[in-house]
This record gives structure tokens, sequence and C-alpha cells, in this order.
């Protein structure tokens, strides 16, 4: 299955045989139809086991959140940490853009992955809401698509061209510009506002 990730990230899904990823495995194309029904099938089980072991890593080192600010960018950090460590970000990216018109089961399942995410991004920043470390104005599934986004654009231009983008780099970019549109403003954080009322007014007295 390893073997076959590999190539489906390397030449996506339509590039993709048996033939290729038996030679590459190192087996008969029977031992793979032995445990598989054929192409498809191989695909899917790949897409729900590699799927499944990325969101359990992201919830597992995330942890109960109780600082939404340090959430996100451990989310960025275990992304980038995967996308540069094996295939997988690759595997699901690319195949995410060729079932769209190509794959109506698959791109199926990419849309339960993303609504996902978005869903658990989401969360993070309501709890933020919550706390009054994020601003209150903000519907939090659309910050969750921003950081989606942001997520997916900067694995996509790394994968691209690796050697002018770093991953490390353009994913905290990702996180500080989200928390910086978050952050309330001083008239939106009364007791932010009060200080500066207070640090003005100690001025004019001290002048």
């Amino acid at each position: 299955m390893a073997i076959a990730i590999d190539c489906f990230a390397r030449y996506g899904y339509q590039g993709t045989s048996i033939d290729r990823i038996a030679s590459a495995a190192g087996v008969t194309k029977g031992a793979i139809y032995y445990h598989f029904r054929d192409k498809e099938e191989l695909l899917f089980e790949a897409v729900k086991d590699r799927t499944a072991a990325y969101e359990e890593r992201i919830v597992g080192s995330v942890g109960p959140v109780t600082d939404p600010i340090a959430a996100l960018s451990e989310i960025a950090r275990v992304s980038v940490h995967v996308a540069t460590r094996n295939n997988l970000r690759r595997f699901i990216l690319t195949l995410m853009v060729e079932a769209l018109d190509t794959n109506p089961r698959l791109s199926d399942a990419f849309r339960g992955i993303m609504r996902r995410f978005r869903s658990y991004l989401a969360g993070i920043v309501r709890l933020g809401q919550e706390q009054g470390v994020f601003r209150t104005d903000v519907d939090a599934g659309r910050a969750a698509q921003l950081f989606a986004g942001g997520v997916i654009g900067a694995e996509l231009q790394h994968y691209q061209d690796p050697e002018r983008v770093d991953l490390t780099i353009a994913m905290q970019g990702v996180v500080d510009q989200l928390v910086a549109w978050l952050t309330p403003s001083a008239d939106q954080w009364p007791h932010v506002a009060a200080a500066k009322r207070g640090v003005r007014q100690h001025r004019r007295e001290s002048q």
C-alpha cells in the first residue's frame, strides 16, 4: 500500500496502473489482486487508511485544546512534518484535484475529509472566541476555510518549488496571518482599550 501511495502521488490515478504498482513493489499482479479487487479498491483503501492516520496524528498531537493559538500552530507543525517526511500529503492533494472531474466517488470521499478538517478548525476558533482571544464578529466556519486554504496552498507551492518555498516558514505565516486577523482590536477588547486610555491620560498629565 505504501508503494501504491507513492505511485499515485507521483503519477496520479490515471497514470498509475496495477502493472506499475506491482513492478515497483516487486510482486506479481496476482498478489495485488489477491488483496484488492481492482485499482480503485486499492486507492480507496489507501485513502481511508492514510487519512485516518493523519487525522489521528493531528488530534493526538494537539490533544485537548485549551490554547487555540497554540493548537493552530501545532496543526501547522504536524502538517509540515507529514508533508516533508513522506508522500502522504502529496498523495492526497494530487488525487483531490484529479478526482474533481474524473472520479465522483473519490471526490465525495475527499469532500468528507475536508469538511471534517474545517469542522475541527472551526471548533478551535469558537473556543478562542469563547475565551475572548479571538474576535466574535468573525464566522468560525469562514476562518476555518481560510486556514485550510492557506495550509493547502502552502503545501502545493512547496511541492511545486521546494527550493524557493520553505514550508515551515510558509505554514507559520498562515498561522500568523489568521491569528492577526482574529485578534480583537483595542475597541473590541475592553480591558485593552481601557489600558490604552490610561496610558494616554498619563502622558497628558505628565506634559
